[in-house]
């Protein structure tokens, strides 16, 4: 199921395409979920320590939206 400000599949495969892939080391978030909250973010309009945790840490999106 596809929320309201989340990423359908058809939108989600032109992003995962230029994600960099897992490597050694610390295992990543799923990476369409943090996606999810980082897109939802501004669409809300709403801070980042308000995006549901759901999508994970607010720490964890804010890092990502800025890389």
């Amino acid at each position: 199921m596809v929320r309201h400000h989340e990423l359908t599949n058809v939108e989600w495969e032109a992003p995962a395409r230029l994600l960099p892939r897992p490597s050694s080391g610390r295992p990543r978030l799923d990476d369409r979920r943090v996606l999810n909250g980082t897109v939802r973010k501004p669409r809300t309009r709403s801070a980042w320590r308000d995006v549901p945790a759901r999508y994970g840490p607010w720490k964890t999106l804010y890092t990502r939206f800025r890389w």
